[in-house]
């Protein structure tokens, strides 16, 4: 809607037809923590201790939410050959037959990358070397880093002025996830300094 902002000023009652689209995990996770911070401001609960039971869940869900996108014929890569696309099952090789061509299964490919980030952070969650936020800073490294090399593959990506926008968004996430990281440990060793 804010890329294509001077089609929905005129059409405000299109905004909420999430039936023609519009919906996509990155304003999801943002929706969600705006949603988080107010409810854990209301319930005086830790955020990152929430956030970081959250995380792997969410990576699991966005994993299987893949599925869907194969089922709709959506997030799809680009035209690949008959050779190429043989290396898959038939199920997938016959739903990446779109418009009289074979394309990537782009979806397959984010949900794997979503399964192994998934089971990273599983992996982790008990290591004496994580500290609160850890987990979901990593979720929102992994998932953009998958994420940002699967992008430039599929053919439905939002375009802003030539940039693709998931690939500008997941830059942003790791670096807040970095950042989130360094802080959060600095904060940690400065506590157990005094």
């Amino acid at each position: 809607m804010i890329f294509e902002w001077s089609f929905y000023k005129n059409n405000l009652n299109l905004i909420f037809n999430i039936r023609q689209g519009g919906l996509a995990i990155h304003g999801a996770i943002i929706g969600g923590l705006v949603v988080l911070l107010i409810l854990v401001k209301k319930y005086e609960v830790d955020f990152w201790k929430i956030v970081d039971i959250l995380a792997p869940s969410l990576i699991l869900g966005q994993a299987i939410g893949r599925w869907g996108n194969f089922i709709n014929q959506e997030a799809y890569g680009g035209v690949v050959s008959l050779n190429f696309i043989n290396k898959f099952p038939d199920f997938i090789k016959e739903q990446m037959y779109i418009n009289g061509y074979y394309h990537h299964p782009a979806f397959l490919y984010e949900s794997i990358w979503n399964i192994f980030s998934f089971l990273i952070l599983i992996i982790l969650r008990r290591q004496k070397f994580i500290k609160k936020g850890d987990l979901f800073a990593l979720y929102l490294i992994l998932y953009s880093l998958g994420r940002f090399f699967i992008e430039k593959i599929r053919t439905d990506s939002l375009l802003f002025q030539d940039i693709m926008v998931a690939r500008l968004i997941s830059i942003i996430m790791i670096i807040v996830g970095i950042i989130i990281i360094i802080m959060r440990h600095r904060r940690e060793n400065n506590r157990n300094v005094k």
